[in-house]
């Protein structure tokens, strides 16, 4: 199984959000929240070469000198999910044999930045959560409902609530 970025995200912010989405029920092209995440991606570096998809599977906002990544986010609401996330890139690449030192979280709305390092431990919880994450979207039925604050503002709120 291919494993994305998306699917490291969904999985520290919600087992079911994860579970759909690997099922291939999408529901972000209709929320205003992910298309204002969108724009202000798109707007906020525009100096830097844009998106850059690798094996089809993780796809990086941008990468300086092919050393640093970079994640831009919205808000620090769900920080650890694209701290998980910007880590997981980190060990794909260096799984590739390319050599990235670290990455950096950018907010660009908040003004600020946060730096991100891959250490042995957490590449050894990575596979575990990667064989989590399949164990979870092998499933014939999603998780059970588990009512966050996120909730109200998820993609995938009417298939949970209504």
């Amino acid at each position: 199984m291919r494993i994305s970025g998306t699917h490291v995200y969904y999985y520290f912010v919600c087992k079911r959000k994860l579970w759909f989405f690997s099922k291939a029920i999408r529901m972000e092209h209709l929320d205003e929240n992910v298309q204002l995440g969108k724009l202000l991606d798109e707007s906020s570096y525009n100096r830097d070469s844009g998106q850059v998809m690798i094996d089809e599977t993780v796809n990086i906002d941008f990468i300086r000198d092919w050393k640093v990544l970079h994640e831009v986010k919205k808000s620090r609401s769900i920080e650890e999910a694209g701290i998980w996330q910007l880590k997981y890139y980190i060990y794909f690449l260096r799984e590739k044999g390319i050599a990235i030192e670290n990455g950096v979280i950018d907010y660009p709305k908040l003004r600020r930045r946060e730096e991100v390092e891959l250490s042995n431990e957490d590449s050894q919880r990575l596979i575990e959560i990667m064989a989590d994450i399949e164990n979870i979207c092998v499933q014939d039925k999603p998780p059970k409902l588990e009512e966050k604050p996120i909730c109200k503002k998820c993609a995938y709120f009417e298939y949970c609530f209504i």
